[in-house]
Parts: structure tokens; sequence; C-alpha cells
């Protein structure tokens, strides 16, 4: 399914150690550079200048002396995986670029990077055919390090590392859930409340791999929390912003389908049929109009936010709603007008 099942594909990975009675002192970067398979020290050190690497519970330099039965926590994105990218002229917007990072506001129906079934034609392709012959400022190769994603048919920002010392960094602020994430999503059904928050670990439905699902077993899958808020009711669905505290597989759109709210137009979750309103056949066709101006599900990355890698500024980024989703919600705008009229 449009390489989404590459989306489980974990983009940090977690050590811990205890040291051994008997191990001598020494630095913590050449013991973990020992530990760890493939890690350069130059990694460590950014992981512990990022304050990924945790001794006993607290942040440690790499150049902190490890003692017998001292317990180390490390948090690292994980190694690219052995593919080839091939570098492809393929266009996307740029809503930012300096020196650490990029962020792109992705048009729906591009898949982010290669996995099963979509090896090319990616924004992975894309990132690493604009990069090819630049260099960084210590005159490296400058490579895209993914430090977060978003699925095929959602439309958004996304924000890309340019070096390995801010895709850590960064990726300490995703998994600590700091990071400003809010996205608009179109949805099925009204609400009795203006706010709400979901609750409930995310892992691969047993009916459907492709799909997530809801799991009330605290050992079953990923613990996932969105908050939701109102921003626009047309009745038979519901314009509403989503926040992220967590950053899991079709998070939003596995947790609206879990409340009785299907993203509209979502194909895997049920949302591409008529939920909600009336029989007659005037209603069909016009839910069907919307379905084709739409061709995906009316969900998008409208908000980002994060501390910048280098700066330590705030940084803080807004797309607006894009023309096929608008065009939409413009249709929903007046039939709703129309309704109250003829009531």
């Amino acid at each position: 399914m449009e390489n989404e099942e590459s989306q489980e594909l974990e983009l940090y990975e977690n050590h811990r150690f205890t040291v051994d009675r008997g191990q001598e002192s020494m630095r913590m970067d050449k013991y973990l550079q020992m530990r760890i398979e493939g890690v350069s020290r130059t990694k460590v050190q950014a992981a512990a200048k990022a304050g990924c690497i945790l001794v006993n519970g607290k942040a440690a330099k790499s150049n902190y002396k490890i003692k017998p039965l001292d317990t180390i926590s490390v948090l690292l994105p994980t190694p690219p995986r052995e593919l080839e990218i091939i570098p492809e002229d393929i266009p996307f917007n740029i809503a930012y670029e300096d020196d650490d990072v990029l962020v792109v506001d992705k048009e729906a129906g591009l898949v982010v990077h290669p996995g099963y079934g979509n090896f090319t034609g990616t924004l992975l392709n894309a990132l690493t055919f604009y990069f090819q012959g630049k260099k960084d400022r210590n005159g490296n190769a400058i490579v895209p390090y993914l430090v977060h994603r978003i699925d095929k048919d959602t439309s958004g920002l996304l924000l890309i590392a340019k070096n390995e010392e801010s895709q850590i960094f960064l990726a300490k602020q995703f998994f600590d859930h700091t990071i400003e994430r809010k996205y608009n999503a179109l949805v099925w059904g009204d609400f009795n409340e203006n706010d709400g928050t979901i609750t409930g670990n995310l892992a691969r439905s047993t009916k459907d791999r492709r799909v997530m699902a809801v799991y009330d077993d605290p050992e079953v899958g990923k613990h996932a929390v969105t908050h939701w808020h109102v921003l626009e009711r047309f009745g038979y669905v519901t314009l509403i912003e989503c926040v992220l505290e967590t950053g899991r597989t079709h998070q939003i759109r596995a947790h609206m389908k879990h409340i009785g709210h299907p993203l509209f137009n979502d194909a895997a979750y049920g949302g591409d049929q008529i939920l909600k309103g009336t029989t007659f056949s005037k209603y069909k066709q016009f839910v069907a109009n919307c379905f084709q101006l739409l061709p995906r599900q009316a969900l998008h990355a409208a908000i980002l936010g994060f501390e910048h890698p280098s700066t330590h500024m705030q940084m803080h980024f807004e797309s607006p709603i894009p023309d096929d989703m608008a065009s939409v919600l413009e249709k929903w705008r007046k039939y709703a007008i129309n309704s109250k009229e003829e009531l």
C-alpha cells in the first residue's frame, strides 16, 4: 500500500547498557563505540551534546568516565539502510532552508522515502538530486536525513536534517514530544464537544496488515495520544485540528476511525463511503463530486515548530490548506448554508 508498510521502519533506536563490575574506567564515547555496532565516535559525541545519552538517568558528556554498574541509555537515529538512493529531478516545495535544516511543504501523492514497491520517485530521491555537489560548512557532501515522516497522500510540512548532528538534535525533540505539530483534517460526522483527546495503543491490524488498529491491551502496540479541536462544523462532516503528542504510523487516521469519525475519503479506514447524511441521490452526487475533487484522505500537516539545532531559536512554520482540500471545504460550506435555508 503506497510504501506505507515501510512507515513502520523505526527512525530511532534505543540502547541500554549496564557497565560490568570489572570494567576499567574509560571515556563514555570510547566505551559506546565499542558496544554499538557501526557507530562513529563523532556520532556518539553529537548524541551526548544533544542530551541523547543518559547515565543513571542524567544527561552525560562524552568525556564522562564510566564506572562499574553505571546504567547508560542511548537514543540514536537509525543508520541509513543499505539502499542506494538514486538522484531524481523531481520538483518539491521548499518552505525554508539553512545550513542545518530543510522544511519541505509536501504535495499529496509524493512518497517520502523508498521502500517496498517504491524504490524511485520519492521525496528522498528528489532531495538526493537537489543536494548533489553541495557541501556543508565543513566541506562534507550534504545528504538528507529524515527525522519524521508523513503519509504519501497527506500534504504539508516535513522537516529534514542536512547533517548528522542536526538529525540527532531534532530526533531528541521528536522522541521527547517537544516538536509542535498540528494537522487539519476533515472527518465524517459531528461532535458533541469542541475538544477531545484520544488515547489508544496502535499496532498493525490483525485483519489487514496495511492499516493500524487501536488496542486496549497495554502490552500490544505503541502508546499514542491525539488531541482534537473543532474548527468548523458542516453537519455531516467536521473540520478539526489535530495535535500530535506522539507520532505513530497512521496515528490520526486510525484514532479518528476508532472514535467513529474516519477521515473524509480515507479509503484505507473506510472514509471513502457515505457515512453520514441523507439518502437523496442529489446528496450522493454531491459527495461523489467531493471525492473526485479530493481523491485522498483529507489530512494536511499545517503547523510545524521546533528548536533549531544550531541557533536554538524556536522555529515556527505554517502551510495553508492546499487547493484540493480547500475546494472541498468550500463545497461543504455552501452545502451547510443551503441546507439551513431549506429547513
